[in-house]
């Protein structure tokens, strides 16, 4: 019986593969699409005397417990509908999320294209 070895050499491959770098990933709150972090706005809750404002974190270090969502008017809406602010970032009592809808509704704004205008 000959129990001979393959040579190191030939099972090696040429090619060498550069390691994939993953990206963090996380979920919307209001429509639940797990996407890149870059994707998303972080959102954290900032506590008043009486109320609790949800604001954005756009720099992502903002201390506490962070949701993330869309800059999408309607997963802003589902998120609201759904109660999903209070329940991600583990708040009781009133929650005001304007701050986080007026900078949604304003980035959304920015984003969408000029309307036509009237010439001709």
């Amino acid at each position: 019986m000959n129990h001979s070895t393959p040579s190191v050499a030939a099972s090696q491959d040429e090619t060498t593969e550069v390691p994939v770098r993953r990206r963090p990933v996380r979920t919307c709150i209001g429509c639940r699409e797990r996407v890149d972090r870059s994707d998303l706005v972080r959102v954290v809750a900032v506590h008043g005397e009486t109320i609790t404002f949800v604001t954005p974190d756009l720099r992502g270090a903002a201390p506490g417990r962070g949701a993330h969502l869309h800059l999408d008017v309607s997963c802003l809406e589902r998120a609201t509908q759904r109660k999903a602010f209070a329940r991600a970032l583990r708040l009781e009592g009133p929650v005001d999320i304007g701050p986080l809808d007026a900078y949604v509704r304003g980035m959304t704004r920015q984003t969408q294209p000029a309307p036509p205008t009237g010439g001709a």
